[in-house]
């Protein structure tokens, strides 16, 4: 199948599956062996070189999905974030980050690169003078995080693959709250696109995985170290990420519009006193997100009031849940000082602007006014 030709959902149920050769089964057959012959064999497979049949055909799905040549799928976001940085940088080099990331890759860069010699420094915002004006002479790559976590800050994806290309760098985007179905930053020069699985392509709450796609070459840079530090996905949990990406198209296009919906509701809340979400005129990069994304994503965040108690009103939501982790198709809430950024300071969690009542809301796929209903009576219980 010619996966440049076919639409998104097409794309999702149907490119890298595999043929059920045996029984001619409508799905893919899942392969659980982790030894393979090695003589008189096209392919000597191994779990770990993510070869086996289940491996490469999701992978080959991933791929399309970015419009990329290729892509390899991990055990965890954090493990392909820190493979695909570590296979670029080495002792000597610098990175540039953006200034406003998931607190997982904040902490990963200030516990782990000095280890390894590699020096860093964030941007003290996200436009692209800010990215432009810390380039050093070793600095190596560039790694932007767009919507990003908590904030849904937007960067300008082709200023940033301009200035990269304009010196010699390697562009890395965290493309997890936006997912292929929303945003494809390899169509606005970016290098390698990074996901973590585990979020839309699961979608489920029940899957834990990672991703990467970029060019043959650039995958075969990152599949060299992936090899070695072992971060492969057992193929059950591979045949499952599968299956759930089939649905992918369908569920963050329901959760587009049902996020802008809850965007538009809780913005006319006097009790809430402040929304980020791009999909919203008022949103400073709104119009940069309209060129550069198809949706605007099923992720917002607000501020209640200060008189209100970000806790208490968690404790109050009934069918909404306060649970870690995002993008499953029922909704859910957390704090992300004490979840996603609890292991920034909290000087660098002020400094971005991620405020102790900040509440990030991943909007599901129930009925909108069931969630409006919900948010209305834990606001009526605590005021």
């Amino acid at each position: 199948m010619n996966s440049n030709k076919k639409g998104l959902n097409t794309i999702c149920t149907h490119v890298g599956e595999l043929e059920d050769t045996q029984h001619k089964g409508a799905i893919s057959p899942l392969y659980m062996s982790t030894s393979y012959a090695y003589e008189d064999v096209d392919v000597k497979r191994y779990p770990r070189y993510f070869n086996t049949p289940n491996q490469e055909g999701l992978c080959k799905k991933v791929a399309a999905l970015e419009h990329a040549e290729s892509a390899l799928i991990f055990g965890s976001g954090m493990a392909a974030v820190s493979t695909a940085l570590l296979a670029f940088l080495k002792a000597g080099d610098h990175v540039l980050l953006q200034q406003t990331l998931y607190g997982g890759t904040y902490n990963l860069i200030n516990e782990e690169f000095a280890k390894f010699g590699i020096e860093y420094s964030f941007t003290e915002g996200w436009q692209a003078d800010a990215f432009e004006a810390q380039i050093k002479e070793n600095t190596k790559v560039i790694y932007i995080e767009t919507p990003s976590n908590p904030l849904l800050t937007i960067t300008d994806l082709e200023a940033i693959a301009k200035i990269a290309k304009k010196h010699g760098l390697v562009t890395m985007i965290d493309n997890t709250f936006a997912s292929p179905v929303n945003q494809n930053p390899i169509d606005f020069g970016i290098d390698v696109v990074i996901h973590s699985a585990t979020k839309y392509m699961g979608g489920h709450s029940d899957i834990c995985a990672g991703a990467v796609a970029s060019t043959t070459e650039y995958m075969d840079r990152i599949f060299q170290l992936a090899k070695n530090f072992g971060g492969s996905l057992s193929d059950y949990t591979v045949w499952l990420l599968e299956r759930s990406i089939k649905t992918m198209g369908i569920r963050v296009r329901a959760q587009n519009e049902s996020a802008l919906a809850m965007a538009h509701f809780l913005d006319g809340l006097p009790q809430i006193e402040k929304v980020y979400y791009p999909g919203l005129p008022s949103h400073p990069e709104h119009e940069l997100a309209k060129k550069q994304m198809k949706g605007f994503g099923g992720m917002l965040s607000f501020e209640l009031n200060g008189d209100l108690d970000a806790s208490l009103f968690q404790k109050a939501l009934s069918l909404i849940k306060p649970s870690m982790s995002l993008a499953g198709v029922e909704s859910t809430v957390i704090s992300p000082t004490k979840t996603s950024h609890a292991l920034m300071s909290a000087e660098v969690r002020a400094e971005q602007g991620i405020a102790d009542g900040l509440i990030r809301f991943s909007v599901g796929i129930e009925e909108i006014e069931d969630l409006k209903e919900d948010i209305l009576q834990a606001l009526e219980s605590i005021k």
